[in-house]
């Protein structure tokens, strides 16, 4: 739809009347800043006892009403479900009527670009997506974290003002993520973020294991420094046994895994190969210890704990 046939979203009225259709962790919260930026939440939708308590909290006074009756009330609507619901609950909307010409319809998924609000924009409806690279609480400490929040911004050219406006006002920086490449973007931050949990979570566990009463304690600095260092340098960064090439210690820490939390096995040797490959393609391992390094990655014969390779710590 071109630019002539849809509302000049500079007509649009300054202040909005916001909606939220699904109240996870996400949607409240983007609400509420969006308060704070002077819009005005209308209407929530909410199913589980969970999710009403988080819209109480979050959008107190606001009313929990069917997705159909947020649609009616809202100026700005927040599609905030799950990605695989998304698809299917845009297309019963706009079936259904609940769509308005001219309504923002904004969906925060990382997945999708969109695309996937083809059948509201057929409705008349103003297309956006906007995706807030940020893991979420529930809680109103979320809307403290959008401040300097990346958001990964997808709309019809003629949109892109509107929906970066959007992001500004929520405290965020818009990135432009084009529709292609979404999946690829929304890849890139779990691979980074929802992995990272998984690992500081087992690192957690084994260091109880080892005897450590505040693992928390004893990883926040080290984690904190790992970070930025990796984000101000990339792969320079690497350090450790693996990027030093000793098999010997890898060895040590495969069978202490084997015995103590045989679920971490194969994880640990899957990001050590991984960071085997980085470190040398990057010259930090010495293609001379790499052999028998990625003879232990790749499940040969234990060597000895501490051989002599020649490097610092």
């Amino acid at each position: 739809m071109s630019s002539s046939q849809q509302p000049d979203p500079r007509d649009r009225p300054a202040r909005l009347a916001v909606g939220v259709v699904g109240a996870g962790r996400v949607g409240p919260a983007l609400a509420a800043s969006l308060q704070l930026a002077g819009h005005r939440p209308v209407a929530v939708s909410a199913v589980s006892d969970t999710s009403r308590r988080r819209a109480g909290l979050m959008l107190p006074d606001v009313p929990v009403l069917p997705p159909a009756d947020v649609l009616e009330r809202s100026d700005l609507v927040l599609l905030t479900v799950p990605d695989d619901t998304l698809p299917g609950l845009v297309a019963g909307l706009a079936e259904t009527g609940a769509v308005r010409p001219g309504q923002l319809l904004v969906h925060t998924s990382g997945r999708y670009g969109a695309k996937v609000l083809d059948p509201a924009l057929r409705a008349g409806a103003l297309p956006l997506a906007l995706h807030p690279a940020m893991t979420f609480t529930g809680t109103p400490v979320d809307v403290q974290r959008l401040a300097g929040c990346s958001f990964g911004v997808t709309a019809p050219e003629e949109l892109r003002l509107a929906a970066e406006a959007l992001v500004i006002e929520m405290g965020g920086e818009p990135e432009w993520i084009a529709e292609e490449t979404r999946p690829l973007y929304h890849a890139a931050l779990a691979l980074g973020a929802n992995h990272l949990v998984t690992l500081v979570a087992q690192s957690m566990e084994l260091l109880r294991e080892a005897g450590v009463e505040a693992p928390d304690r004893m990883l926040g600095p080290l984690l904190g420094a790992a970070l930025d260092n990796a984000l101000r340098s990339g792969d320079a960064a690497l350090t450790g046994p693996v990027a030093r090439g000793d098999a010997g210690t890898v060895a040590a820490h495969v069978a202490e895994l084997r015995r103590h939390a045989p679920q971490t096995v194969a994880g640990y040797l899957a990001m050590a190969r991984a960071t085997a490959d980085r470190a040398l393609a990057h010259g930090l391992l010495k293609p001379e210890l790499a052999e028998d390094l990625l003879e232990v990655l790749a499940g040969g014969p234990n060597l000895p704990e501490n051989p002599e390779s020649g490097e610092d710590r």
